[in-house]
């Protein structure tokens, strides 16, 4: 009965988004040239934790918000981020692979002196060549030491949010310990000063109604690129009681405050877009949605029935929740599913050549594809290939032929002489095959992450794979095996041999991560309280 009435309410929702949508969006007054565009992005937002997908696979997690508008639009469902947050925020607004960034490890700790390189032109600053207004809130997380590295630095005109990542959703401080020391202090900034006067307002809450304000104080002579990063639906799981009231049934308290979270996120988004409509520019404004990476399994999300996690490279950590929703659409794609190759490295061309018109001419050499033609039905993608992450201080220890590599992370034990070192981790698509390689496949810290984990309330079982010993390479027709049960490395040894050696074309091509040590001048006891700049 519960499944029916949640089927019932979720049909309900949806028509009543709709129905709002078709009503007053005809009163919108059209921004006439380039459209508005507003890109908002998810943190730590499962595969299966999105209505359109979750009511197929055992989930009672409620998206009408999300679920309207990407049935209303495109739904992008061989789309891909990276699996964990700094590396995508980095390759969304920059176009680069992080092998060309050094970003290949990990993500930007709150003490480090790390972000983006600074010769890399940003999305927002090719957009201002094209007039944009540019504006962000939430979560930034792509490094702050510098002022040079701020975001109304690197091209957006106002911003209002989170330097780091992890904060708490009310008090908007953040911790760090650098070996017995903990670092405290607010993490929240309106442009480049700390805003202590939203402790207790809860953080999806606060970024909505800011980008609301955006919106309606928007000078309509100029278009609009709006970026919203909810620091929703990360840990820690905080939500106000009443959205985790509706998944009373679900047991598990980690998943039910996670499903809370997640409803709260999608009531702004719905919000967010009323508001377009409201101020007249929904009809002239095309909206992107995406996830940051895979769910983290272990805290409350899920991406059944894909392989894995938050932080792998398996499935479930790299193929992400994507949809286009606009007006501007062709009405032969709306309310369509897009099967071509896309990644968020993609979305600066899309947006700059593509949405809004401009040259790309003065950035780096770009590895995303411009895609708007795909999204619009036109073109097959141009993508054919994807590098998922090759990440040389990952490195398997203790298998056979290693010995001298194990636990150890100088780059002169990693590779051999016109080989590519199968112990790194690293995956990479080309046309239909995936290779994964390194001890990553298995662990990401202390959380099993190979495995398929299905939504504690669906009372489905956990599958555990069969695993032969100390493997480190695995292969899988992605197209015909999206689940990834199927290793095929064995099968055909000639595929994995051709991969190998893209692997290594990738690895010469590089840039060395960067991963610096952090930095005790960052307390921020030094610094009024409040996490930001240092150097």
């Amino acid at each position: 009965m519960v499944q029916y009435l949640t089927m019932a309410l979720r049909g309900l929702l949806r028509f009543v988004f709709l129905f709002h949508l078709l009503t007053f969006a005809t009163s919108d007054q059209s921004h006439t040239g380039r459209p508005n565009v507003v890109f908002i992005l998810a943190d730590d937002f499962g595969y299966n934790d999105v209505g359109y997908h979750g009511r197929e696979h055992g989930s009672m997690v409620l998206t009408p918000n999300l679920d309207g508008l990407a049935g209303e639009g495109v739904k992008l469902e061989k789309y891909y981020v990276q699996p964990i947050c700094s590396p995508t925020r980095s390759q969304l607004l920059s176009g680069r692979y992080q092998i060309h960034t050094g970003l290949q490890y990990g993500v930007i700790r709150p003490a480090q002196p790390h972000c983006l390189p600074l010769d890399e032109v940003t999305l927002p600053q090719k957009l201002k060549e094209r007039d944009y207004a540019t504006h962000m809130v939430g979560k930034w997380h792509i490094g702050f030491y510098k002022d040079a590295c701020t975001p109304t630095e690197r091209g957006f005109d106002s911003y209002f949010g989170y330097l780091s990542g992890a904060e708490d959703y009310y008090s908007h401080s953040r911790s760090f310990q650098i070996g017995s020391k903990t670092l405290k202090g607010l993490d929240l900034m309106a442009n480049k000063t700390p805003a202590f006067q939203y402790k207790g307002q809860y953080s999806t809450h606060l970024f909505t109604s800011k980008a609301i304000d955006v919106i309606n104080n928007h000078e309509r002579s100029k278009p609009l690129f709006l970026y919203l990063a909810y620091q929703a639906v990360h840990s820690p799981l905080q939500v106000p009681s009443k959205y985790e009231e509706p998944y009373a049934n679900i047991t598990s308290s980690a998943r039910r405050a996670y499903a809370g979270m997640v409803s709260c996120m999608d009531e702004g988004i719905g919000n967010v877009t009323r508001a377009l409509v409201d101020a007249g520019l929904y009809n002239n404004t095309i909206i992107i949605f995406s996830t940051d990476n895979g769910g983290p399994i272990n805290v409350g999300a899920n991406n059944w029935p894909l392989r894995g996690s938050k932080g792998s490279l398996w499935e479930g950590g790299v193929r992400g929740v994507g949809f286009v929703h606009s007006p501007l659409l062709p009405p032969s794609v709306k309310g369509t599913i897009n099967h071509e190759l896309i990644h968020v490295s993609d979305w600066l061309p899309t947006i700059v050549a593509g949405m809004a018109g401009g040259s790309l001419n003065g950035t780096k050499p770009l590895d995303g594809y411009d895609v708007w033609n795909s999204i619009r039905g036109m073109d097959p993608s141009p993508r054919q290939e994807l590098l998922h992450n090759l990440d040389p201080l990952d490195v398997a220890a203790d298998f056979e032929g290693d010995a001298k590599c194990s636990g150890k992370k100088t780059t002169e034990c990693r590779m051999i002489p016109g080989k590519f070192n199968t112990s790194m981790k690293a995956a990479l698509r080309v046309g239909d095959w995936k290779i994964q390689t390194g001890s990553g496949a298995k662990y990401s810290g202390d959380v099993q992450v190979n495995l398929w984990k299905p939504p504690p309330e669906s009372g489905l079982h956990t599958i555990y794979p069969v695993q032969k010993p100390k493997q480190k390479v695995w292969l899988f027709n992605i197209t015909a095996d999206p689940l990834e049960e199927n290793d095929l490395s064995d099968t055909y040894p000639d595929v994995v041999a051709q991969l190998l050696h893209r692997l290594q074309y990738y690895y010469k091509d590089s840039v060395p991560p960067r991963y610096p040590p952090p930095d005790v001048n960052a307390d921020p006891a030094l610094h009024g309280g409040a996490w930001g700049p240092w150097e």
